[in-house]
């Protein structure tokens, strides 16, 4: 029986060299949300102490992801040195992974063990909402230390890695492209993408509105009105309906004295409420859920070899299941109901994200099933009493380790409100749920309020911004 030792070292070979991704039992044999599922739950019901309990001792989803999590996990335990700590090693591995380029010796052999496995071996590109939600909690765990400074420099950074991270997924888009080609392989991705579950397009899959208006609130509380108009304004495209984003977009416009926008502001939203001597502004931001996990999806490929030839393949995909939109949950403000409106549906983003990046992920399981049957073939050749050994080795290496990528940053929260309130100056007391939370107003001023609600359970506090 001659199955050919040189094949079975190459495939072992570069596993050992993707050892510098993410290699492990757990990525060869299963996925990232079956690896974590037990974290996922914790968070989604407010039990965050288990949460950090459960987060793995090793590498999972790589040194971004992993302390995404992390970062994300230990900010809910209101441990905010210990969160921005991990954010700020997920924030240096991904400026190592940018300037990268994107043809490097150590990501292609890396890569190249993934190739006989599944993507999850692969270093993790983060989304790039996901690069926007890093510098947003960075930029908050400075808020909550009154670092207002720190948090600026944070918001700033977001547009620009995001940007960058936009401009080096398309050039890489092409390179897969380019490899396929060069391979002779024509896969026919219009039959499989037509029944590949999709997403919507809006701009709330696209732009975070959170990003933008948190981003406002700051710029305006350090007194930069051009910069906060501009954010404001563009987290007012995203959530049109917002009031508490529409009065921030108003009430910069008239400290800037820039009367057309304040006149078609006016027209559509009303005119801004003003605080007498004794009243106070609050701004309350609340993070609802949490984001839905990646599950596996499973298809029939046809694949036209250089020949001509047709082969049809099982590819496993990650998938989002059936989208469901919530609404806020009800909180009081000295028992008045205070109604939030929708910043963020991080839900949408992740959707249209995947949908972007669908065709990468089926170029590389194009790539992976062509290798694996150059392998299978190439070991039973001249050799018919070992070909079925052979087919049988490989049919069960592919059926372990043919496994969804299913990795995203699962902590996330699944949807994102504001409300704005005209209070009396003083003591206010802020219900959500069972939990009660007590801060000072002071007259005339203006204090934000943030809060993370999963489950039953949620983690509050609050900075005075100033007079707004």
């Amino acid at each position: 029986m001659r199955i050919r030792i040189r094949y079975i070292a190459v495939i072992c070979l570069a596993l050992g060299s993707s050892g510098c991704a993410n290699f492990s039992a757990g990525n060869l044999f299963s996925h990232y949300s079956e690896q974590n599922q037990e974290m996922y739950q914790a968070v989604k019901q407010g039990d965050y102490q288990k949460a950090s309990q459960d987060l793995p001792d090793h590498l999972v989803g790589g040194k971004i992801l992993d302390n995404l999590e992390k970062g994300r996990v230990y900010l809910l335990n209101k441990d905010v040195p210990k969160s921005r700590s991990f954010l700020n090693l997920s924030d240096q591995a991904v400026r190592q992974q940018q300037d990268e380029a994107i043809v490097s010796i150590s990501r292609e052999a890396a890569n190249a063990g993934s190739l006989f496995a599944n993507d999850n071996l692969t270093a993790y590109v983060p989304a790039d909402y996901e690069l926007g939600f890093l510098h947003l909690y960075l930029a908050l765990s400075y808020v909550y230390e009154n670092q207002l400074e720190g948090a600026l420099v944070e918001l700033r950074r977001a547009n620009q890695v995001q940007k960058k991270a936009r401009n080096k997924r398309q050039a890489e888009l092409i390179k897969e492209r380019d490899r396929l080609k060069q391979e002779g392989i024509e896969p026919n991705l219009g039959g499989l993408m037509a029944h590949y579950p999709s997403t919507g397009s809006t701009l709330q899959s696209i732009q975070n509105g959170y990003l933008f208006y948190l981003s406002g609130l700051l710029y305006e509380a350090s007194g930069d009105l051009n910069d906060a108009y501009v954010d404001y304004r563009r987290a007012l495209a995203v959530a049109p309906e917002n009031t508490s984003v529409a009065q921030s977009t108003l009430r910069c416009a008239q400290k800037l004295g820039m009367n057309q926008d304040v006149v078609a502001l006016r027209k559509k939203y009303g005119r801004l409420p003003q605080l007498s001597k004794h009243q106070g502004r609050v701004i309350i931001i609340q993070e609802q859920g949490v984001v839905d996990q990646l599950k596996g999806w499973q298809a029939s490929l046809p694949i036209y070899g250089s020949l001509g030839r047709m082969n049809l393949y099982s590819v496993a995909l990650p998938y989002y299941s059936g989208y469901q939109p919530s609404d806020a949950l009800p909180v009081t403000l000295d028992d008045v109901a205070v109604e939030g409106q929708q910043l963020v549906d991080t839900n949408l983003m992740a959707r249209k994200q995947l949908k972007e990046r669908i065709t990468s992920i089926v170029f590389r399981q194009i790539l992976r099933l062509t290798l694996k049957n150059t392998l299978r073939q190439e070991a039973s050749k001249d050799d018919n009493d070992g070909a079925e050994v052979a087919n049988l080795v490989f049919n069960i290496w592919n059926t372990l380790t043919e496994q969804p990528d299913t990795r995203s940053w699962i902590t996330l929260p699944g949807s994102v409100f504001s409300a704005t309130k005209i209070v009396s100056a003083g003591e206010q007391t802020f219900t959500v749920g069972q939990q009660s939370y007590t801060f000072n107003v002071p007259a005339q001023g203006t204090t934000f309020v943030w809060l993370s609600r999963q489950g039953g359970n949620a983690v509050i506090w609050h900075k005075q911004l100033g007079r707004l």
